[in-house]
């Protein structure tokens, strides 16, 4: 089944753009020339409530707003005289939008001295495989970190057109025991094509590999993907990885508990769950969208309630439009505890707030005071230098800060009494 999207042209035409005001629909046009913009019919007609559309969450979450801008790069587009000014004016702005984010070029391996653009091998466990056909979505989110994978500038494309070279690669690197095939999302693909990925993972010579993950919003933005004929390959596919003794991990991206209040939503999980797919879930947490505790707790309630795991609470990426969406740590680790304070322990398998920044997965774990200093304490979970994995260190408390980037980091130097010396502060020695 193959959804007929909308995309700018195609949403102008629509009788859902006569529902945005004059001004909101001008923004519209300008915003969707430096994000990219496309929609499914079933987030239109389901998920966004029209009668209060500017502060409805799903709305913020699919479409872009005027204040995903500074006031400085709305001046430049409207100080651009004529089409290639204007261009030229988008291509700034997005430069200046930090279109790769937490060292993404840095995560492109080699094989025989040649880079492999399609893959991405930061964590020593996990290779991620960006098919060409997967590098676009059911819908877009207007926080997406990878948004410059979806706007033509071919400088910040990841995609792979071969599978030859993934195989090539994990035979060469045996450490390797997990593919996250993502994008984009690999489920705009069909299942034909997904099956010759899928078939390649699981050759003998491919044994060390143990988890197949496939990481897709799909189940949010299109659920009929997963019911009817197009579901019924789908299945055969997660019950062929299980017959090859592989764990097939759907990586679930739920941003809203009302992604979950429709009843296909709710068949398309069950259907998922009934097959034996293992769904954990993650999200960012985005101020316009979730930043509420409230939220989140209905969120992973529901997800557990419906045989899934909440995984991740990540923090916004330093990306796109984050001066928009970014909510201050503490203001994240605060969400997070009384959002988990409210659920069982089944949904206690989340961690957050967590940062996928440039050396690795940061979890702010809490608030430490050592007389009049306080400091934020945090956690390696994953490091691009295996080292790290797992060390706990300090940096200095900063309500504003919101990103890896904009914080001093600390390490203890008195082992005498174990109290960190900002006088004599020095940077954490993280390598990569």
């Amino acid at each position: 089944m193959r959804c007929n999207m909308l995309n700018v042209k195609s949403f102008l035409r629509s009788e859902y753009s006569q529902r945005l005001t004059g001004r909101d629909l001008e923004d519209f046009k300008w915003l969707t020339r430096i994000f990219p913009f496309k929609v499914s019919p079933y987030v239109l007609d389901n998920l966004i409530n029209w009668e209060d559309y500017p502060n409805d969450p799903i709305y913020r979450l699919v479409f872009p707003v005027r204040e995903m801008l500074t006031e400085a790069h709305w001046r430049l587009l409207q100080s651009a005289n004529g089409r290639a000014a204007e261009q030229a004016a988008i291509n700034t702005i997005r430069r200046e939008l930090n279109p790769h984010p937490g060292g993404q070029k840095k995560n492109i391996p080699t094989l025989k001295g040649r880079p492999l653009g399609g893959l991405q091998h930061k964590y020593r466990e996990t290779v991620l495989f960006f098919p060409a056909a997967g590098q676009t979505c059911h819908s877009y989110c207007s926080y997406c970190f990878r948004w410059a994978q979806f706007v033509r500038m071919d400088e910040h494309t990841f995609k792979a057109r071969d599978i030859r070279d993934l195989v090539a690669y994990l035979k060469a690197h045996t450490e390797v025991t997990d593919v996250l095939i993502t994008g984009g999302d690999p489920l705009f693909m069909d299942n034909e094509l997904l099956a010759v990925y899928i078939d390649a993972l699981l050759q003998p010579g491919l044994s060390h590999v143990l988890n197949i993950r496939i990481g897709t919003k799909a189940p949010a933005y299109y659920p009929q993907r997963f019911l009817d004929m197009a579901g019924d390959g789908f299945l055969r596919l997660v019950d062929k990885i299980r017959r090859a003794g592989k764990n097939p991990a759907i990586m679930a991206h739920y941003t809203h508990p009302r992604e979950l209040e429709t009843p296909l939503a709710v068949q398309a999980v069950q259907r998922l769950v009934n097959a034996g797919a293992l769904l954990r879930t993650q999200a960012p947490l985005v101020r316009p969208v979730n930043s509420d505790p409230e939220v989140w707790a209905t969120l992973w309630r529901r997800q557990v309630q419906l045989g899934m795991i909440p995984y991740y609470m990540f923090v916004e990426r330093d990306t796109g439009a984050h001066n928009y969406f970014r909510v201050p740590l503490i203001r994240a680790l605060n969400i997070y505890r009384q959002a988990t304070a409210r659920l069982s322990g089944l949904a206690k398998t989340v961690r957050g707030p967590v940062m996928s920044a440039d050396p690795g997965k940061v979890l702010l774990d809490g608030v430490l005071n050592v007389g009049e200093s306080r400091y934020f304490v945090l956690k390696f979970l994953q490091a691009r230098d295996a080292e790290n994995i797992n060390k706990v260190f300090l940096a200095v408390y900063d309500e504003q800060a919101a990103w890896w980037d904009e914080l001093n980091v600390l390490q203890l130097d008195n082992a005498a009494d174990n109290r960190p010396s900002e006088g004599r502060a020095k940077r954490i020695p993280i390598k990569g």
